[in-house]
Order: structure tokens, then C-alpha cells, then sequence
């Protein structure tokens, strides 16, 4: 290799590892606002002496293993019925329309203000459905929840009080998973959002940071949805668009992160899959969108600065599929000893690592009491991270393209606990892609690396080289394994919806 080669790449690895450790480093950062602000208060909730009307919309599309449950849910509200209007918002293609029409009739009988709202069309696709039936729902506040979520009882009465401030337009609480004991893929996922729900939003929230609502598990008030521009289609990521528009405008959000929403984690890969993708491309085509409102703000530069690296930071992913990449040809540069000093002074790099151990290691501090248990999965969430780079890569590059997809919604299965089945359900993913074999590949040539690396006795590189590797070959392996499971178990029959689970209690 011509040393003209070497400084080549040895430059562009120390452009790719740039990126990951600014990102890495903010965990050490939002640790810091974690501890500074973990006892400040947002905003006091006062006292609910009247029953507001309220709108629950819950957007459906295919999805009749869980649309039962989500509705028994919802028509357990711990709420006077005659004070809430379900909007069941169907755009659903299969059986799920029939079973919802059942369960409507069903809960129509029992008293309750339930209307199954249909369009000719998936235009927009849930920002759409959401927007579309927003001039007849009836309520003061709407309530959002996705199929497969299950709200406590109590959700309206711990969220409403909330509004005595004029000021906020949206309450969002903090989701809890019915199945991250399922194994090992719903544990590391579990870790992940963990993080996000508990640090970031956390953070955010009592630094006063913009936050992002989730899509789901939160309430808006209704006149703020509509003075921030209401739903707009032209993202996959509706509901980070519409919060930064909404506290754009100086509309004030809250975050409850001692209160819970149960949902239900995808136990498939390629369910995970068709969820990163559609969050990471969604958050490009936000951020594009919203960080020139942003910086043209009347916005403090350290908002502006924060939430920069809120919008952006899936840009993240190409740059760690690089470092991949690169990591074998810089061994046999490390080798030939002609850089040492410089090797020497990118060790710093590893700094970041330890900043995202940190961080996910108080996402599971403060809400666990088994957090040791926990936080020992960490190293798979990081593998899987990495064995994903290459699905979230091509997602960011079509979103920075201005490449229209449609919104593919993460199938889920009904799947609680350690119970349950995907394999053998209808919406099971069972086509192998070329991701899947581009994966295959990166894990072979990781191998190589690893190999190579215990040769030339580079010792320093393996462990990230190993969870390359490791991350690589299970995602693809699970992929093409669950995809090969699916079609063997495909149903010849229409299947049946199961029975609605109970509610979580609280």
C-alpha cells in the first residue's frame, strides 16, 4: 500500500470517527443536564375539577392481532363516557375493517361515543388519517395512541390535570414494554428506547430543550395542534415535524417519565427493520425541513445548538458503517508503524464509547431495580446498532435524496411477556432483500479482520472489530432464518384475530 493511500485513508477514518464521537461525547453531556436538572419541575399539574371532552384517535392499518386489545383499552379509560369520543381512524386493506366493525358494534351497544372513520384512500398515510378526521372529532383534547399500545385506566386523569397551563400543548409519557423479556432482540431494543424516553426526553424536557412527541402514548391540546400548521404528510416522521413546528410557536410541552404506557416491542428483525428505517429516513426528511426554521428562530444558541443534534443525529449511521469498513485496511496501516503518534492521539476516540455506556447505563439506573441484569446487554444493543448501519444507511441517503417511500407501519403480533408467536402470522416479512446479503458480506470481511488482526498481534482492535461482526452476522442471520420460518409457517388460511389480552394493570 503506497503511502499516498495510507494518508488517504487514515484521513478519511479520522473524518468518519469524527461524527460518532460528537454524538458519543453528548451522552457524557446530557448526563451532566440529567443530574443538574433531575429534581426541576416543568410544569405543575393542577387539579381536574371538570371533564373536558376529549378525542382518542387511534390510527389503524392492518393490524387485527392487536386492534381489539387496543380498543378494549381505550374503552376502559377511567373516564365519564359521555366526556370521550373514540375515533377509530381505519385504513386498513385485510379482515382488520371486518373486526373492527364487530368490536364497534359491540362498544356502541355498551354506551360508548366510538366511530369507525374510513377513507377512500391512504393519502398521507397516519398523518393523513389524523388530520383527516380532526374537524369532526369533537374534543377539547386528542389523545393519540398506536394499535399496539395499551393505556392504563388512569391515562386521562394523569394527563389532563397537565393543561391547567395554557401554555402546554401536548402531554407525552413514557413507554413500557409488555414483551422486552420475549428475548434477546426485545431486551436490546428495550435498552435502546430506554435511553431516549429516560435521558433525552427526560433531559430535554427539565433543560428546556425541544422534545419530540412519539407518535403515540400522548395527549395534545386540540388548538395547538391546529395554530402549529396541523399534520403535514410530507415526512415519514409526522410527529417530530409537528412538535418542533408546535414549540416553534412557544407552545410548551410536558414529559412524564414516572408514568407509563404499555406497548408491545417488534419480535421479528425485520419488523425492527421496517421501524428503524421508517424513523431514521423520517427524522432526515425533519430535519432538512426544520433546521432552517430552527436557526432563522429568536431561539438561545444553546436550543439551537441542541437541537441541531436532536434532528440530525441519524446522520450518525453512515459514518458508523464506514468505521466498519475502514477498520481492516487501518490495521495494516497501524502495522507498518509509520503513524504511531498519530494512532496514539485517536485512541481519544474510544472516550465516546464510554460516553454512550454511561448514558444508557442511567436510562436503566433510574427506573430498574435490576438495572445491573440489564445493562449487561448493552454491548448486544451496540452489535445490533452496528449490524443495522447498513438498513439505516441506505435510509438516511434516500432521505437526504428527497426519495418518497411509503409509511410502512411495524407489524406486530400480539406477542406479551414471553408468550406468542410471529412466525406463523400474516403480516411476517418473507423476503430476503439485499441488505440481508450485503450484511452477510460486511460480517465475512469483519471475520477476515479479526483474523488478520490477531496475526499482526494489533490486539487494541479486535473487541470492535468482534462487535462488528457480532452485530453483522446475527442481524442478517436472524433475517434470512425469520424470513426462511415465515415462509415455511405461512397460514393457507384467513387468520383469526386473537382475543383481546387484558389490561395491564398499573
Amino acid at each position: 500500500m503506497s503511502t499516498g493511500v495510507e494518508h488517504a485513508l487514515l484521513v478519511m477514518y479520522i473524518v468518519v470517527l469524527s461524527f460518532p464521537f460528537i454524538f458519543g461525547s453528548n451522552g457524557f453531556l446530557m448526563i451532566f443536564y440529567y443530574f443538574r436538572y433531575r429534581n426541576r419541575q416543568v410544569a405543575k399539574a393542577g387539579d381536574l375539577k371538570d371533564f373536558p371532552v376529549v378525542t382518542v384517535q387511534l390510527p389503524v392499518y392492518n393490524e387485527l392481532y392487536v386492534v381489539n386489545r387496543a380498543i378494549d383499552a381505550i374503552c376502559s379509560l377511567d373516564y365519564p363516557k359521555d366526556k370521550i369520543e373514540i375515533q377509530v381512524l381505519d385504513d386498513s386493506t385485510d379482515e382488520t375493517t371486518a373486526i373492527i366493525g364487530r368490536k364497534i358494534i359491540e362498544k356502541s351497544a355498551e354506551g360508548f361515543d366510538i366511530k369507525h372513520v374510513r377513507r377512500s384512500n391512504r393519502q398521507g398515510y397516519k398523518a393523513g388519517a389524523l388530520k383527516s378526521a380532526l374537524p369532526e372529532a369533537r374534543g377539547e383534547y386528542v389523545a393519540i395512541f398506536d394499535a399496539d399500545f395499551i393505556p392504563r385506566a388512569d391515562f386521562l386523569k394523569r394527563t389532563l390535570p397537565y393543561f391547567a397551563n395554557d401554555n402546554v400543548g401536548l402531554v407525552q409519557t413514557r413507554w413500557e414494554h409488555i414483551n422486552s423479556d420475549y428475548s434477546i432482540l426485545t431486551r436490546a431494543q428495550a435498552i435502546a428506547l430506554d435511553g431516549h424516553f429516560v435521558i433525552e426526553q427526560q433531559v430535554r424536557n427539565k433543560a428546556g430543550f425541544f422534545i419530540n412527541f412519539n407518535g403515540t402514548a400522548g395527549i395534545w391540546r386540540r388548538r395547538c395542534i391546529e395554530d402549529s400548521g396541523n399534520w403535514e404528510a410530507d415526512t415519514l416522521a409526522e410527529d417530530l415535524d409537528l412538535s418542533y413546528r408546535a414549540q416553534l410557536r412557544g407552545w410548551q410541552f410536558v414529559f412524564m417519565k414516572e408514568y407509563t404506557s404499555p406497548a408491545e416491542l417488534p419480535a421479528d428483525v425485520n419488523g425492527l427493520r421496517s421501524q428503524q428505517f421508517r424513523w431514521t429516513k423520517g427524522s432526515i426528511e425533519a430535519s432538512k425541513k426544520l433546521l432552517p426554521r430552527v436557526w432563522k428562530s429568536k431561539l438561545p444558541l444553546r436550543v439551537k445548538i441542541h437541537s441541531t443534534i436532536h434532528l440530525s443525529a441519524s446522520m450518525v449511521y453512515p459514518f458508523v458503517l464506514l468505521i466498519g469498513i475502514l477498520q481492516v485496511p487501518i490495521v495494516f496501516i497501524k502495522h507498518s508503524g509509520q503513524f504511531d503518534a498519530t494512532f496514539m492521539l485517536m485512541s481519544g476516540f474510544v472516550f465516546a464509547f464510554f460516553g454512550s455506556f454511561v448514558f444508557y447505563l442511567y436510562s436503566q439506573k433510574d427506573v430498574y431495580s435490576d438495572w445491573r441484569r440489564r445493562i449487561y446487554l448493552f454491548p448486544v444493543f451496540m452489535a445490533g446498532s452496528m449490524g443495522l448501519s447498513v438498513n439505516n444507511t441506505k435510509a438516511v441517503i434516500e432521505g437526504l435524496m428527497n426519495k418518497k417511500t411509503e409509511f410502512v407501519r411495524t407489524p406486530k403480533y400480539g406477542v406479551t411477556g414471553k408468550q406468542g408467536s410471529w412466525a406463523d402470522k400474516k403480516y411476517t416479512q418473507r423476503k430476503i432483500n439485499w441488505v440481508s446479503i450485503a450484511e452477510v458480506v460486511l460480517a465475512v470481511y469483519c471475520l477476515a479482520g479479526i483474523v488478520m488482526s490477531i496475526v499482526d498481534l494489533e490486539i487494541a482492535a479486535v473487541p470492535f472489530q468482534t462487535l462488528y461482526f457480532v452485530g453483522f452476522s446475527t442481524i442478517s442471520y436472524l433475517s434470512i432464518k425469520q424470513a426462511v420460518m415465515a415462509r415455511k409457517a405461512a397460514v393457507r388460511t384467513v387468520p383469526k384475530a386473537q382475543p383481546a389480552a387484558e389490561q395491564v394493570a398499573e
